[in-house]
């Protein structure tokens, strides 16, 4: 999955917004805690110190939370987020270490989120050994300004050591998310690849012999046209039969290759919405459905499928493929419309539909109503 198609796939983003809320609430927890040894700080000026540091651990905090979720994210801006959070660290123990010494261990709980982040940050060995060091900086700052070594390294180690193992959890689900929608993107570009491949390779089979026997025909010709005028004219028109042939082949086989299967058409259009939570029901088509106007319902199809993605939130979505007389109908409906929202009929995809199928004798209507947006094509069955 390259990081364009990772930024829009839908089921991604509402996975990392979870996530993310996640980890925030988990680390942000902690960082109220500080909040009360804020407010057992007589002193202004170390209230002051104490309130800029939490705050700036707090920012630092929530962009490298931010970085950790998103993938596509540049990697140098990431360095920067990681970097601009270690040196608001290492400031907070002179700025937070202070605030309510000897009475609250107030850097004690910033100490046990910077261990719950460890595993957003380094390798399972790095993490270990620095969370050792920030627990070693823990038990020095409460040295430092009076504080009970008990308590202190309780916080730090009990707290920071639980809140780093939920926060490796949830970082290994979304790393396994990741890596599934990955392999889903990588499946779909090899399927495309191999029938690119499958298609080549009979286009070549196909001209490979007819090109070869035209050349030698046409040198043939070349070689009898000074000597043998009538015979070279025979060859020639034998070059342009052989040449005729060859490319009624290759009309056949791309006519072939274009034919297209609606049913096949509408489970992979199912599959793509549900597997961006869209719940979709499916009403098969009839099975009498001349190709010509299978493939007109199929171009349909792939512009109301885009279209239910890209311009509305939708919670579900109808397809049904009847047939009456000397007609078939498709209808393509979803909810998701936002109450301001019009139905896209000046789309170019719409628009280029609405000719096509007007060409073929059909037409094409979209209307919305309480937020469903309805597309229903319609295309005669001949005889």
């Amino acid at each position: 999955m390259t990081v364009g198609v990772a930024a829009t796939d839908r089921r991604l983003r509402r996975a990392r917004r979870v996530t993310l809320g996640s980890l925030a609430v988990s680390l942000w927890a902690s960082l109220l805690l500080p909040g009360i040894g804020l407010t057992r700080e007589p002193d202004p000026v170390r209230l002051a110190c104490g309130a800029v540091g939490v705050v700036a651990f707090a920012l630092a905090q929530t962009a490298v939370l931010h970085a950790a979720v998103t993938p596509w994210l540049a990697q140098r801006r990431r360095r920067r987020f990681e970097i601009a959070f270690a040196v608001v660290a290492a400031l907070s123990v002179p700025l937070v270490g202070p605030v309510a010494a000897g009475s609250w261990p107030t850097w004690a709980w910033l100490g046990a989120s910077l261990i719950g982040m460890t595993p957003l940050l380094l390798r399972p060995a790095a993490a270990l050994a620095a969370a050792a060091a920030i627990g070693a900086v823990a038990l020095a700052v409460a040295a430092w300004t009076g504080g009970a070594l008990g308590p202190t390294l309780a916080v730090t180690g009990l707290v920071g050591g639980g809140t780093a193992a939920v926060n490796r959890v949830q970082v290994w689900f979304w790393d396994l998310l990741v890596e599934a929608r990955q392999g889903q993107a990588a499946q779909a570009r090899l399927a495309a690849a191999e029938e690119r491949l499958r298609f080549a390779r009979d286009v070549h089979d196909l001209l490979g012999h007819d090109l070869t026997v035209i050349a030698l025909k046409a040198e043939l010709a070349a070689r009898l046209a000074p000597v043998d005028a009538g015979r070279a004219g025979r060859e020639a028109a034998e070059v342009q039969r052989l040449a005729g042939s060859a490319l009624h082949r290759v009309r056949e086989a791309v006519h072939g290759y274009r034919a297209v299967d609606l049913a096949e058409q509408l489970a992979a259009v199912a599959e793509v919405l549900r597997s961006c939570g869209v719940r979709c029901d499916v009403v098969p088509p009839p099975d009498d459905l001349p190709a010509g106007v299978a493939a007109e319902l199929a171009a349909v199809l792939r512009e109301a499928g885009t279209n239910v993605l890209r311009h509305s939130r939708a919670g579900w979505c109808r397809i049904e493929i009847t047939r009456e007389g000397g007609v078939a109908t498709m209808t393509v409906r979803n909810d998701g419309v936002g109450a301001d929202a019009e139905p896209d009929r000046h789309s170019h995809g719409l628009r280029g539909l609405t000719e096509r199928l007007a060409a073929a004798g059909g037409g094409l209507r979209t209307r919305r109503a309480a937020g469903v947006f309805t597309v229903e094509a319609t295309v005669p069955v001949s005889p």
